[in-house]
């Protein structure tokens, strides 16, 4: 599952996509490098920046991912060194499919476990970036870690940036 990203301009939601995607589409918009955007992960709520210069081809080639090397690339898979015990390893040779398959499985069940530090996180940051100065946002980040409230105390704040924050927050 891949990335995606938030585009903002002001308090207008443009589009979520993954980064070659979001990036082709705002360049193809016409949106250049002094655009007033702000930019999102949707996975930590992090601001990001997308170099727009040149154009939509210019901008396409930049995102488009490299060919990958070793491994089985059209899936995407990326070999890299794990260091276990030898018990974890012998015990990963048991599973079905062997070491590689049980680690996948493993990583795949843990990421579709939803992590509320990490969404809260995520919304604490995305608010703090393009909310701040927004009538009652101290109180709704006090309600956002509380644990209740949050949606109530960001009633009032414009749609697109409220959806978003709860989306972020798990609570949309």
């Amino acid at each position: 599952m891949e990335e995606t990203y938030t585009a903002f301009n002001g308090h207008t939601r443009i589009t979520s996509a993954p980064r070659p995607e979001l990036a082709t589409l705002l360049a193809e918009q016409g949106h250049g490098p002094g655009a007033a955007l702000l930019i999102f992960s949707d996975l930590t709520g992090r601001e990001t920046d997308l170099d727009l210069s040149g154009g939509p081809e210019a901008v396409a080639a930049r995102y488009t991912p490299a060919p990958r090397g070793r491994g089985r690339p059209k899936l995407g898979v990326v070999p890299r060194e794990v260091t276990l015990l030898p018990r974890h390893w012998d015990w990963l040779a048991s599973q079905r499919g062997g070491a590689s398959a049980a680690l996948r499985r493993l990583v795949e069940s843990e990421m579709r476990k939803p992590d509320p530090a990490a969404r809260r996180d995520a919304a604490y940051r995305f608010c703090t970036a393009i909310a701040g100065d927004l009538p009652g946002f101290e109180e709704a980040i006090r309600a956002l870690y509380a644990g209740e409230g949050f949606a109530e105390a960001i009633a009032s704040w414009p749609e697109d940036i409220r959806d978003h924050a709860l989306t972020l927050a798990g609570e949309g």
